[in-house]
């Protein structure tokens, strides 16, 4: 086997990131979850979790646990996976809070609450959003945040699927002309470049 990738941070929406965890980058299958370990260093690669609390999970000794919120982790994947692509191009629609029962069970689980703290800015106070991080349960939970970020605020008409010939990326479309087509040049871009250019040459 190949040696692994590392996890691509392209989609320009973590959630988006989180569903390509899973995907065929430059023709080969890839899977970025597949344990407890793999968990925790993406959320660490996302930033999602604190580098201490990764370093806790890390140093870890009940790994099947861990590796049980993996495989929870991946079937939530296939979940919203399969919600963003069957509505990705198009408006959501208010029938769509119908299907949301699996978000809305794993957001009902988060333990976090609000802490006000002093910043830098004029205000000298903000309100930020504290987790306890005593289950590796918890893991979750920035998952199911982005997610419900992703639902919420962003314009579905902009997610698209990489045109990649075997590629299964999905990115959202901030560019201004909305004309965004691959994942990424290096990834597909410039490949598809060089066959549309190999195929000029053969009709020449």
């Amino acid at each position: 086997m190949p040696e692994r990738i590392s996890p691509l941070f392209i989609g320009d929406h973590l959630a988006l990131d989180f569903l390509n965890t899973v995907a065929t980058p430059k023709g080969v299958p890839v899977e970025w979850l597949e344990n407890g370990q793999d968990l925790i260093d993406w959320l660490r690669q996302a930033n999602l979790i604190p580098e201490e609390i990764s370093a806790r999970y890390q140093q870890s000794k009940d790994l099947p646990t861990l590796d049980v919120i993996a495989g929870r982790a991946r079937v939530f994947r296939a979940w919203l996976r399969e919600f963003v692509t069957m509505r990705m191009g198009k408006p959501l629609t208010e029938q769509s809070a119908t299907t949301l029962q699996p978000l809305n069970e794993l957001l009902a689980k988060d333990t976090s609450y609000a802490t006000i703290e002093s910043t830098t800015v004029e205000t000298g106070l903000r309100l930020r959003r504290v987790r306890r991080w005593e289950s590796p349960e918890e893991l979750l939970q920035p998952i199911a945040d982005v997610a419900a970020d992703l639902i919420c605020t962003v314009d579905f008409r902009m997610i698209r699927a990489c045109e990649g010939q075997v590629c299964s990326l999905l990115f959202l479309d901030r560019t201004k002309a909305h004309g965004r087509r691959w994942c990424s040049m290096s990834v597909c871009g410039n490949r598809a470049k060089a066959n549309a250019f190999r195929n000029r040459q053969k009709s020449d």
